[in-house]
């Protein structure tokens, strides 16, 4: 894939399926590290991993530190907060890590249909 390709995650999962994040954040920081632009959605339970310190609960054998890899994602991707799964889960906009955003069905929906996008779900 080119450097102008963009690759969309949505990940639907937080702590009760350790496999489904990692490989989420497994295959977003991949990415990132080939030079694909990336966006990866935190929705559903992985709303909580946008608040400092969550990720640095998660735990998975022979997986890659969470909370590093979400913070390589958070300077050099975009990483977004869903704003009605933050809302069901009482996250407000400031509890969140610095450089996560929040934003709605709307945005994602305009990130995946673009040119030359991938979206993934998990």
């Amino acid at each position: 894939m080119s450097r102008t390709a963009n690759l969309v995650i949505k990940l639907t999962a937080g702590l009760e399926a350790p496999e489904r994040v990692s490989q989420a954040f497994s295959v977003a920081s991949a990415a990132l590290a080939s030079g694909i632009n990336v966006s990866l959605w935190l929705t559903g339970d992985a709303a909580y991993f946008a608040v400092p310190g969550k990720a640095a609960e998660f735990e998975l054998p022979h997986a890659a530190p969470l909370a590093d890899q979400l913070a390589a994602l958070v300077s050099g991707a975009r990483v977004v907060l869903c704003s009605q799964c933050a809302v069901r889960r009482n996250i407000n906009d400031g509890d969140q890590i610095k450089g996560i955003v929040i934003e709605g069905a709307a945005s994602f929906v305009e990130e995946i249909t673009r040119e030359s996008t991938q979206a993934l779900v998990y």
